[in-house]
């Protein structure tokens, strides 16, 4: 089983550099190291490599989208200073903070160091680096911008990361408030109503249906029955994560989405921006249209946006422009239809599409600021109509049971 080793060396300029290597003994270490052009200084295995380190698929070994934007980006940057690519993936490898994520950057040096290119070499790890990643960096191997390319890949992901985090924020608070209400409800159903219960036991009054209704949600979460609507409710979440994951589930959930009043236009509009610049990202590093199509769609992030990109595709190929199949698709408003047909006309499609990505990022940081002032006063009159309608269910008997002594 190999072993991380961290080392001290010295390259040929006698700058000093430190990172971590892989391999089965100390002496494989400092061949691999001195056949690299270095001088080893120290080499020691690592104290997580003593142990055996632990990792949990899934949580130890998750890389954050933040993580590879910010490598990306001080990536660009190294190469577009001058340095080699497996010098700068040497010094990244050792500086990130996602011990994961550095083992992969040493496994992609290592196969560069091999003789295979970058875009390859990413390839074999597309759980990081996914296919729009790669396939902008081939497209700028090709071109002879590795650099460039680097630098809008990395502009890319910072714009995807912005994004998620605003729409993440938007719902935060939401789902603190409904948790909050949540936790209430179960506390007064089993902790309070019991107590109202055991009262109206001693009141010789029928009891009005709200009260009933409420009674017997206390006794239902009060008791193993309790168990079994957990059960279902657990049955019911995976049984719709199962349908969403079929074809047809993705497409009927993917349209669902961009329906509601409040949350809908959000969905919709993320998924433009997301659309519009990845499309544009890709043009303009030199990744041929039909094969950009190809990755946008599947990149999307939305069934619906997936399924009208394949339509432009096939327009495309037939010679038609893009605009055409665009405007006939109601989830394209007119505005991006309108940027994207002047981009064809000026041979700008690329700079139409970058446009059309920050007005719709703009749209989402709106929608986002005002989703927040729409949803603090709704959620507080829910959570008071929630306890309001158990208290007043409680309270109920005690004015039936003074109507019905005094009647």
């Amino acid at each position: 089983m190999a072993t991380t080793f961290d080392y001290k060396v010295r390259d040929r300029s006698g700058n000093l550099i430190e990172g971590s290597l892989d391999g089965d003994n100390l002496a494989l270490v400092v061949s691999r190291l001195r056949s690299m052009g270095y001088l080893p200084v120290s080499v020691t295995p690592t104290s997580g490599s003593l142990r055996g380190e632990l990792v949990i698929p899934g949580v130890t070994d998750r890389i954050k989208a933040k993580d590879v934007a910010v490598f990306t980006r001080q990536f660009a940057t190294m190469v577009e200073s001058g340095l080699s690519i497996t010098r700068a993936l040497t010094v990244l490898s050792a500086q990130v903070t996602n011990q994961h994520l550095g083992r992969i950057l040493r496994s992609v040096r290592d196969d560069v160091e091999s003789g295979l290119a970058l875009s390859q070499a990413l390839a074999a790890h597309p759980k990081v680096f996914d296919e729009l990643y790669v396939s902008m960096v081939r497209a700028g191997e090709l071109g002879g911008s590795i650099d460039v390319v680097l630098k809008t890949v990395a502009t890319a992901l910072e714009k995807q990361v912005a994004i998620s985090r605003k729409v993440r924020g938007a719902m935060t608070y939401p789902v603190v408030v409904v948790s909050v209400i949540s936790l209430l409800f179960v506390v007064m159903m089993v902790v309070i109503v019991p107590v109202f219960k055991n009262l109206f036991k001693t009141l010789d009054a029928p009891l009005p249906v709200p009260t009933k209704i409420v009674i017997e949600i206390s006794n239902t979460l009060a008791s193993w029955r309790a168990g079994i609507v957990l059960a279902v409710v657990v049955l019911a979440i995976v049984g719709v994560r199962r349908w969403i994951a079929t074809e047809r589930g993705r497409e009927k959930w993917d349209a669902w989405k961009l329906r509601p009043p409040i949350f809908g236009p959000l969905v919709h509009k993320t998924a433009l921006a997301r659309f519009s610049f990845t499309l544009a990202s890709l043009v303009a590093s030199g990744v041929p249209v039909l094969e950009s199509l190809d990755i946008v769609g599947r990149a999307s992030g939305n069934a619906v946006l997936s399924r009208a990109t394949q339509e432009i595709k096939r327009a495309v190929r037939e010679g038609r422009p893009f605009a055409d199949p665009m405007r006939a698709n109601p989830i394209f408003p007119q505005l991006i239809v309108q940027m994207v047909e002047v981009g064809e006309q000026t041979g700008a499609l690329d700079d139409m599409l970058g446009k059309a990505a920050l007005y719709y990022q703009s749209e989402v940081d709106q929608t986002v600021e005002n989703l927040s002032s729409i949803l603090e006063p709704l959620l507080v009159v829910v959570m008071g109509g929630v306890v309001g309608t158990v208290i007043i269910s409680l309270y109920l008997p005690m004015l039936t049971y003074i109507k019905y002594v005094h009647g």
